[in-house]
């Protein structure tokens, strides 16, 4: 490169607040003019607080950076090793989470940014990639760190500027920890729904046709005249059989075994796909004894009423059996809809009374399709706590976190335990795993805001971080975790309210 170098011969007037040691140093500025250069600077606040000769001390050290649309100048989990001055241009920020590059936010020229890891010796929090063809000046990070600590008004307001971004990027990823728990949930809700939602839309779409198929064999039925009863027998036959499938009488052994010498009958009757209706008859708890006594005046009929009255009963009893399962899947739904909505407390104020065995079930309800992979869970509930005043979806949010850290610190199979209990002035909840643990030299910074055990892709490390806000800052109370191989116990202290 073209250097060309100028002496200061000069003495020049330093900024308040900064030290002035480079009077009379050769300064050497490659291409472009100390003017130039510094008029740039100028152009972002922390600068101005600097004198004229720390900025042409800043320009001679500067190193220019012109790089293309779609480059990656920082990567997430990198070194930090210089600081950045972005002249010309605009640059993405991202985070991975979840294993997806999510974005958190953009510079625009002029801008600088750097500062954070250079400062901290950290890795890299975030992927910087340019979106336009950039100019950037680079200036390493020994170099940025000593004109930082030569000027304290530099030094203040860098770290103003700190504060501001740690701020910012703190409050992204906390809605993005928000987001992916009611992403979590959301998935498990779609996935419980996803059943009963099917049941009840096979039995609407089902019952239709068959109330038709009855009506037309009411009809038929109607047209030869039997007595009243006769009928009344065929009546009493499929009300008893209403009742055994509404209450499940019939046990799964007895139901098998039926619903073989059903088919044996039938076929001996002659019944035309005879293994079709079997099981609603057996469900219905028909015995043998009752089809022969009714079909025995018909056993000789050459029109389809031979086997229609057996063929209305399996029917009938079909068609219970669909109204029974879709009324079971909307309940299911409807149960899993008051889970939510009690969960986010969607409906009440800010602050309720609760009882906290409310919002662990709830929540676990919640988490049932994970829990089905191989959790299990075994409650020890002390059902004579009082209701507590908090801030109920934040609570629930607590117990989100804990219990979905504990299903994966398990590898959704081994065994949850939940345990309540008066502890003083206190109500404690225990959240045990049987999951590896966590190893004792970092069980003391698990609470620590961007510190996670997870992979990169995994956890942005602020779940137990909001945990802990949410429960001291928020709740007045205590949490502790204590770990050793195969037992994890989060335990969390709420304050009692005092009595009138």
């Amino acid at each position: 490169m073209n250097y060309k170098t100028k002496l200061l011969k000069q003495p020049v007037r330093s900024h308040p607040g900064c030290k002035s040691h480079y009077t009379g140093t050769y300064l050497t500025f490659a291409r472009r003019s100390a003017a130039l250069c510094i008029n740039k600077l100028l152009t972002l606040e922390p600068f101005q607080q600097l004198s004229r000769e720390q900025l042409e001390w800043a320009c001679d050290r500067a190193d220019d950076l012109e790089l293309p649309a779609g480059t990656m100048l920082i990567e997430e989990g990198g070194d930090p090793n210089a600081f950045f001055i972005l002249l010309k241009g605009r640059v993405s920020m991202t985070r991975q989470s979840e294993g997806a590059e999510m974005p958190i936010g953009q510079h625009e020229a002029p801008a600088f940014f750097g500062e954070i890891p250079v400062l901290t010796g950290s890795p890299m929090l975030i992927s910087m990639r340019t979106l336009t063809d950039c100019y950037f000046y680079k200036i390493n990070s020994d170099d940025f760190l000593t004109l930082l600590h030569e000027c304290r008004d530099f030094e203040r307001s860098i770290f103003q500027e700190v504060a501001r971004r740690l701020r910012g990027l703190e409050s992204f990823i906390r809605n993005r920890e928000k987001m992916a728990a009611l992403g979590t949930l959301s998935a498990g809700l779609a996935h419980e729904l996803n059943n009963p939602a099917a049941a009840l839309v096979r039995a609407m779409r089902d019952i239709a046709p068959a109330i038709r198929e009855l009506e037309r064999m009411n009809l038929t039925y109607g047209q030869r005249n039997v007595e009243p009863e006769h009928t009344q027998d065929w009546y009493d036959a499929r009300d008893l059989g209403y009742e055994s499938i509404l209450n499940q009488k019939i046990d799964t052994m007895t139901l098998s075994d039926r619903e073989d010498e059903l088919l044996a009958w039938l076929e001996g009757y002659g019944v035309k796909d005879a293994w079709k209706l079997t099981e609603p008859l057996a469900a219905a708890g028909v015995e043998i004894s009752t089809l022969e006594r009714l079909t025995q005046r018909w056993r000789n009929d050459p029109t389809e009423l031979r086997d229609q009255g057996i063929r209305w009963l399996a029917l009938s009893f079909d068609v219970m059996m669909l109204i029974k399962n879709g009324l079971q899947g909307a309940e299911r739904i409807s149960d899993l809809v008051h889970s939510m909505k009690s969960y986010s407390h969607m409906d009440r104020g800010v602050q309720q009374f609760v009882d906290v065995h409310d919002g662990l079930e709830d929540t676990l309800k919640l988490f049932s399709y994970k829990l089905k992979q191989g959790v299990t869970v075994h409650r020890k509930y002390d059902r004579t706590l009082p209701k507590i005043n908090v801030y109920g979806s934040e609570l629930n949010q607590v117990w989100t976190n804990l219990i979905d850290n504990a299903i994966d610190a398990m590898g959704d199979a081994g065994t949850l335990e939940i345990f309540t209990c008066r502890d003083g002035d206190y109500i404690r909840v225990e959240i045990i795993d049987s999951g590896a643990g966590i190893p004792a030299e970092i069980q003391s910074r698990i609470f620590e805001p961007f510190f996670t055990t997870k992979d990169m892709d995994k956890g942005s490390g602020l779940g137990l971080d909001v945990v802990g806000r949410i429960i001291r800052n928020r709740h007045q109370g205590v949490i502790t975790v204590t770990s050793v191989p195969g037992r994890t116990c989060c335990t969390v202290c709420l304050p009692i309210p005092p009595k009138n």
